[in-house]
């Protein structure tokens, strides 16, 4: 299911919520290969965080950089709330456990 309206809510509501949302959706698209966010509603969201960055106050937002909202895409590490934040949204949905930079590179 994607959840645009749901987001896009929550976003209208409080501006600081792009965060998280942009967090949550790139763990389900890049790690759990399961979108919970449209790629266009996704873009757009990169597109405010953007305009919008130097007015954001989230307790996540050093995790963001400039060049990632530019690119349209998130290759950082993930708070260790992602997953159970989506699973809020949804909770039939399978999440992957949470994965670090340390995770990707142990043999």
């Amino acid at each position: 299911m994607i959840y645009d309206d749901y987001a896009q809510k929550i976003i209208d509501a409080n501006p600081n919520m792009l965060v998280p949302w942009y967090l949550m959706a790139s763990y389900a698209y890049y790690i759990n290969d399961d979108p919970i966010l449209s790629d266009g509603f996704y873009d757009n969201m990169s597109k405010q965080l953007l305009e919008k960055f130097d007015s954001i106050t989230h307790y996540h937002k050093h995790l963001l950089s400039r060049d990632m909202l530019e690119a349209g895409s998130y290759l950082g590490e993930y708070p260790s709330i992602i997953p159970g934040s989506i699973r809020a949204i949804d909770p039939s949905r399978e999440v992957a456990a949470p994965v670090t930079g340390k995770d990707l590179f142990e043999w």
